[in-house]
């Protein structure tokens, strides 16, 4: 089967063609970074009027990456939420009318299901069941994954997200959008022992997250230093190794209470190499392993689109006519898929 991918979710526009024989076939992203830069954040009118402007073309690269016509594909599938209400219209709108063109089936995908499958596009899948922690600018999640569609929520954030906060801190420290990617390259210069930050809920039980507490502990110490390039560099860093510490310690704790010794890392910060890093020694300690997607697929892309939505296509799932689109949506309202035979 082959099936379109559409993600317009956020402030990427991202293409791809899945092949349920082949794999991925086709893969294109348009970043809406130099747009949304001069703002220090997402627009979402702007983000909405890029993906309508990139999005038809952008489909037309990908069919020629794929070396296929719009009548050879099999399958539409796009994101249907969580995300940007705007931005999530344009492509669940393109999606349904391309499919309903098209005379074949469309289906809505979950953001966060597709993030956590996003290692399923490597050459090495982790084997099920697993343990999934995701984290990335709007969500930080802890999964437990038994099988495809099967999914509980151990753990999540109660106020802001990790990536959320990477943001927030730097553009606290004036630096460019986006925020996490910078502060992580400004904490190689930083010295880890000049600042210490808190490290939220830990002394609480249960495997949810908070790093509210923390930006405001960033927020204090910035308001009572002079911020030359030495200082931010050294709070960089210190916030750093207090978010890669809470998450570390919840995917243990997690681990002690599910047994499993596989964990994927997912989303946007799981490109963060101390994250990484300090992951590895974890898994390496507990005799398990660590997976991750390869970095273009860490960030919003269209092939984990294209990857779960050719899952649960072939699995006979599919879309009515309704054009659908949620700001909101919990994983725990995914629907376990079922088999037909």
């Amino acid at each position: 089967m082959r099936v379109l991918g559409i993600e317009t979710s956020c402030d990427e526009t991202g293409i791809a063609v899945y092949d349920s024989e082949k794999g991925l076939i086709a893969n294109e992203l348009f970043s809406q970074i130099p747009i949304h830069a001069q703002y220090g954040g997402v627009v979402p009118e702007l983000a909405s009027r890029d993906h309508i402007r990139i999005a038809l073309p952008l489909i037309e690269k990908a069919l020629q990456q794929a070396h296929l016509s719009k009548q050879q594909i099999d399958g539409i599938a796009y994101t249907a939420g969580p995300g940007l209400i705007g931005a999530l219209l344009v492509g669940a709108t393109i999606g349904r009318s391309l499919g309903f063109a098209l005379d074949v089936p469309t289906l809505g995908v979950h953001h966060m299901e597709a993030h956590l499958l996003a290692p399923m596009l490597e050459n090495n899948p982790p084997s099920y069941p697993f343990l999934a922690l995701i984290v990335s600018g709007g969500h930080t999640l802890l999964i437990r994954v038994s099988s495809f569609g099967d999914y509980d929520v151990l753990g999540e954030s109660l106020d802001d997200a990790a990536g959320e906060a990477f943001d927030k801190t730097a553009h606290l420290l004036g630096l460019s959008y986006p925020g996490g990617p910078a502060l992580a390259k400004l904490a190689e210069k930083g010295n880890e022992k000049r600042f210490h930050f808190p490290r939220p809920m830990l002394k609480r039980p249960g495997l949810d997250f908070s790093f509210s507490g923390l930006k405001t502990a960033v927020v204090n110490v910035a308001k009572k230093t002079t911020l030359d390039e030495q200082t931010k560099a050294n709070i960089a860093i210190a916030f750093q190794e207090a978010v890669v510490d809470l998450l570390t310690i919840k995917c243990q704790r997690a681990i002690k209470q599910t047994g499993l010794r596989r964990l994927v890392i997912a989303g946007g910060v799981s490109a963060n190499l101390r994250l990484r890093e300090k992951l590895k020694q974890l898994m390496h300690q507990l005799e398990g392993e660590l997976f991750y997607p390869r970095l273009e697929f860490c960030t919003d892309n269209g092939a984990m689109i294209a990857y779960t939505g050719c899952q649960r296509l072939m699995r006979g799932e599919k879309d009515d006519l309704e054009i659908k689109a949620r700001a909101r949506w919990s994983l725990n309202e995914l629907s376990t898929v079922v088999i037909h035979t």
